[in-house]
Formats: structure tokens, C-alpha cells, sequence
């Protein structure tokens, strides 16, 4: 056990069920978000610790019993993960806190239930279409749609959410009876070490699950790699735009979930107070670490002014500090870079014209750690750049409209389509306006993902879904099977 941090081998990966010595003497700091202190240092993956994995996942693919079992008995294998995972929520949710800034209250519950997140994937082994049974039309008697595992999965992951991240790319995969090689961001490698603790115990076979630590150039390796059949990747548009271009050299099978710069449009029979408060009370989850964050705020003109004021009054309220203080409402930014990457962005902000209503600064009583302010600016042009970008942290920008239509079109105006919101008492005109908005999920007074259904986004907030059984998909190819008659084997998963 890491003297500093709850894993048992830091030092190590996690290759074809056994923890494995690095091929270097590479290492990663880790650094604790609310004191700038070292909280772990990993091993560093190399391109032959990738080249290891792989081999290891493909084996176990090609050769091992994993995707040969039934989706019963894989189910079996996931519901003992998500027993030793339930054993390890308490150092789990101490992980996510140190390294991302997200409070302990919240990580604690959520990491009570990310069990939940494999369970509800191996109940699927029971009501998902695995096999369709058809009557062909070109001969034969049976036809057959069978959805078969796509193979080795490169799962790369981010660092301000990763217990989630990672169950919602290896939940699927592993039900569908893929082999996993799981990548996780430099700044927050602790989760993947809890889920390869769990695979352990829980049995797992040899090569199914596999965890790497490793920077953008040994991971563009894995992504590269001929034994990867599919990837799925959390993170920047940017590095979304690099994978898939490099998935489409070789026709791999990828899906990205991607940035956001999320509107939430606020008509003018809702209560200004009312809106302020929700959308400031969800700005401040994660310190603004969230894609699907609502952060452009679009407005009428005559009630502009009074939006602003009322979101600075919230934000001048929050509770800034310790995210293992209980009464802490937002704690600090997850590193250094990233905050002076939100700083920029302020500094943009006023630059361009913006009108810098509160916050802005770091926190007058905090001299450690990556806290900053939460901020608000008015009178914001769709066209400045903190209502063009993703920031990432806790900054609102708020954009002036002439009548609802021109709003409708500041809120498709972007290259984004992740999430929206629009705030209303009509019924009737929340559903009208949340079918024009072009994003992956809309909600009505409030951010309102839905990730047990489906989570993903329009235009450049990436390609596919996570999340039910639109996330199972993607982890399957789907093929014909025509026959001259049914066999008894199939006839048992058949639906």
C-alpha cells in the first residue's frame, strides 16, 4: 500500500490478470488539487508496456474464454466486481476528491453506487437483444441477427470524472464480451487501480481488463495500435479529432464523447431568481469540471441585466475551499495548468468586452491549492471567445437576445451539441423549443442528463452514445446468420 494514497501497487500495471513490472523507470507524479503536495506517484506506461497490454487483451480475445462465455456468465463475473468495488468506495471516493477538487460528500455517494453502473450492464445480459431471429427472403428457413462483441476496446478516460468514465466504457464492453485495455489521464490515475483491485478479487480471467497510466504520445500508440479494434475516449474536442482521424486510417471502430459549451435559454415567463439559482447551484458541480456544464446563458435583452445580478448574487455566496470540509460547496480546479488555462480565459473575457459582473480572481483567503472564483460576465457577444469555448471550470456567460427565435439560434450557433436547457413554465413551448436545439440531451428548468438512457452529443460534442443499452451497442458488430434450419443452441438466445 502507497504511503500516501489507498492502491495497493502504484508502482505497477495491471496486464493479463497480474500486476505487472513497467518496462521503465518512468514514472508520474500525481499532486493532491487542494495543497499542491505530491499525493502518488505511478508507473508511466512506454509503447512496450502498451504493445503488452494489447497482446495480453487480444489473447485473451482471440484465445480465451471470455467472449465465448454466455452473457450470463460474464454477468456473473461483473456482479462479483461490483461487490469488491462496493468493498473499496471509501478510498474510491478519497481518490476522485484528491486528485479532481470534487467534495467528498458528493464523491462519496457517487462511488457507493458506481457498482450500480456494472449492475445494471449485467442485467442486460437477460433483456438486450443479443440475437433476433428474422424469416429470410433470399432461401433458407432462419435468418439470424446476432450481435457479437467488436473486440480488443482502448478505453481512454479523463481525469475529472474517471470512476464514471471508466464504467461507462467498460460496463458495456465486458457484457458484450470485449477485452479491455483501460487508459487513464496522468493527473488521475487512482480509479483504474481501484478497478483493477476489484477485477482481481472478483477473479476475472487473464487479459480481459487491463490498466495503463500514460501521456498523450505513448497513448496515441494505443490508439494506433492494429490489435485495437475499438476505441472509446472521454475528453477535448481537440484530442477527439486527433483519435478519430487516426481510427479512420485503419477503419477502427471508435466513439467520443467530447466537449460542450451547453445553452440554457431563459424565457420570459420564468422567474429570473428561480433560474439563477438552479443554473448557479449546478455551475459550481466539479468546480465547472463538467462537459455537459450549462454555461452559455441566453436571455431577453430587458431581463439581462437582472440575470446578471441575480447569478453573482449565488456565486458570491459559495462556499470556496477544502472539498473534504463538509461544508464546502465548490472546491478547487484539479492542477495548476488547468487553472491558469480558466484564467486565460477570464483574462479573454474582459479583454474582448465582456462584462465581468463577479468573481474572476482566486479565492482572497486560499494561498494553496487551484482554487478559483466562480465568475459570471454580461453582456457577452456569441461571438467572443468564452462563449465560442469550452473553459472548463466554473464561468458563466451570459448573451443578451432580441425575441425567442434569435435565442433558439444563439444556442445552435456553436460547434458543439452535448447538452441544453431551457427554462419555462409551458409545457407546450419547452418541448417546441427543445426539438429545434440541436444537442445530445435537453432538459426543462434545469441540467437534466439522463445517462442511464443515453449520454453523447451533436455536431463536434462527439460520435456515438453512453450510457443503457444505446452505450451496449457501440461494443457489438452485428451479422447475419442464415440457415436451413434452427438450432437448438441458438434457439436458447434467441429473442
Amino acid at each position: 500500500m502507497h504511503a500516501n494514497a489507498p492502491v495497493r501497487h502504484p508502482d505497477k500495471f495491471f496486464i493479463d490478470g497480474r500486476w505487472t513490472e513497467p518496462s521503465s523507470a518512468s514514472r508520474i507524479e500525481v499532486t493532491n488539487s487542494a495543497t499542491e503536495e505530491l499525493f502518488l506517484t505511478v508507473a508511466e506506461a512506454r509503447e512496450a508496456d502498451v504493445d503488452c497490454a494489447v497482446a495480453a487483451a487480444r489473447k485473451a480475445f482471440d484465445h480465451g474464454p471470455w467472449p465465448r462465455m454466455s452473457h450470463e456468465e460474464r454477468a456473473k463475473y461483473m456482479r462479483g466486481m461490483a461487490a469488491e468495488l462496493d468493498k473499496l468506495a471509501e478510498p474510491h471516493a478519497r481518490i476522485w476528491t484528491t486528485e479532481a477538487g470534487a467534495l467528498h460528500g458528493f464523491t462519496k455517494a457517487r462511488c457507493a453506487g458506481i457498482s450500480n453502473d456494472y449492475l445494471s450492464y449485467a442485467a442486460l445480459a437477460e433483456t438486450f437483444p443479443f440475437q433476433e431471429r428474422h424469416q429470410p427472403k433470399s432461401g433458407g428457413e432462419v435468418a439470424l441477427l446476432v450481435r457479437e462483441p467488436v473486440g480488443v476496446v482502448a478505453a481512454i478516460v479523463p481525469w475529472n470524472a474517471a470512476p464514471g468514465a471508466i464504467s461507462s466504457k467498460v460496463g458495456p464492453a465486458l457484457i458484450a464480451g470485449c477485452t479491455v485495455i483501460v487508459k487513464v489521464s496522468p493527473e488521475a490515475p487512482g480509479a483504474a487501480y481501484i478497478l483493477a483491485e476489484a477485477c482481481e478479487a472478483a477473479g476475472f480471467p487473464p487479459g480481459v481488463v487491463n490498466i495503463l497510466t500514460a501521456e498523450r504520445e505513448v497513448s496515441e500508440w494505443l490508439v494506433r495500435s492494429p490489435g485495437v479494434d475499438k476505441v472509446a475516449f472521454t475528453g477535448s474536442t481537440a484530442a477527439g479529432r486527433r483519435i478519430a482521424s487516426l481510427c479512420g486510417e485503419r477503419i477502427a471502430r471508435c466513439t467520443l464523447e467530447l466537449g460542450g459549451k451547453s445553452p440554457a435559454i431563459v424565457l420570459d415567463d420564468y422567474d429570473v431568481a428561480a433560474a439563477a439559482q438552479n443554473i448557479a447551484s449546478r455551475a459550481i458541480f466539479l468546480t465547472g469540471q463538467v462537459c455537459a456544464s450549462l454555461t452559455r446563458i441566453i436571455v431577453s435583452r430587458k431581463r439581462h441585466d437582472a440575470l446578471v445580478e441575480a447569478l453573482s448574487e449565488n456565486f458570491r455566496k459559495v462556499k470556496v475551499g477544502d472539498p473534504f470540509d463538509p461544508a464546502t460547496q465548490m472546491g478547487p480546479l484539479a492542477m495548476r495548468r488547468h487553472r491558469e488555462r480558466v484564467e486565460g480565459y477570464i483574462q479573454t473575457g474582459k479583454a474582448e468586452g465582456a462584462t465581468l459582473a463577479t468573481g474572476g480572481g482566486r479565492p482572497a483567503h486560499l494561498d494553496r491549492g487551484f482554487y478559483i472564483e466562480p465568475t459570471v460576465f454580461g453582456h457577452v457577444d456569441n461571438n467572443h471567445t468564452i462563449a465560442r469555448e469550452e473553459i472548463f471550470g466554473p464561468v458563466l456567460a451570459v448573451i443578451p437576445a432580441d425575441n425567442d427565435e434569435q435565442a433558439v439560434d444563439i444556442a445552435n450557433d456553436t460547434i458543439y451539441g452535448l447538452n441544453a436547457a431551457v427554462f419555462t413554465n409551458d409545457l407546450e413551448r419547452a418541448y417546441a423549443v427543445a426539438r429545434r436545439i440541436r444537442s445530445g440531451t435537453v432538459g426543462q428548468n434545469g441540467m437534466r442528463n439522463e445517462g442511464s438512457i443515453a449520454f453523447g452529443g451533436f455536431k463536434q460534442s462527439g460520435i456515438g452514445r453512453e450510457g443503457g443499452a444505446e452505450g451496449l451497442r457501440s461494443y457489438l458488430e452485428t451479422k447475419v446468420v442464415v440457415l436451413d434450419g434452427m438450432p437448438q443452441t441458438a434457439s436458447r438466445v434467441t429473442g
